[in-house]
């Protein structure tokens, strides 16, 4: 059971900025090769990172170079190359930050050929 909520994973097509802020977890929208398209406010105050420095690097070397190992990274690419991308998991963030629990999803959107990251600091 994802955390992310079902009506906004059934519309990742036709998530902008607004819709992505407006949900209460990260939302990391990137490209085949882990670029990041968008970057929502959420993920912004939990990595402290600003969406402007995010958008266009790379997410797993750049943004969040902890998710730069198999577990993550590899994941993700496995997922992408498979076009199965549907990845659920606990995390520890360690970048830029203290450690942090949190909770991961990946997703590849079929429908709109997009791939998603989602964080959700754990409980």
């Amino acid at each position: 059971m994802s955390f992310v909520n079902t009506t906004f994973l059934n519309n990742l097509g036709s998530a902008d900025r607004a819709v992505a802020d407006s949900q209460d977890h990260g939302v990391v929208q990137v490209d085949k090769q882990g670029h990041v398209l968008m970057y929502n406010k959420y993920q912004s105050e939990l990595a402290g990172v600003d969406p402007s420095t995010a958008e266009g690097r790379s997410f797993f070397t750049q943004i969040a170079p902890c998710t730069n190992n198999r577990l993550f990274f590899g994941k993700f690419k496995d997922g992408v190359a498979a076009g199965k991308l549907d990845e659920a998991f606990k995390y520890t963030f360690t970048f830029k930050m203290k450690p942090t629990a949190v909770e991961i999803h990946m997703v590849h959107d079929e429908p709109s050929d997009t791939n998603w990251v989602f964080v959700k600091k754990a409980a």
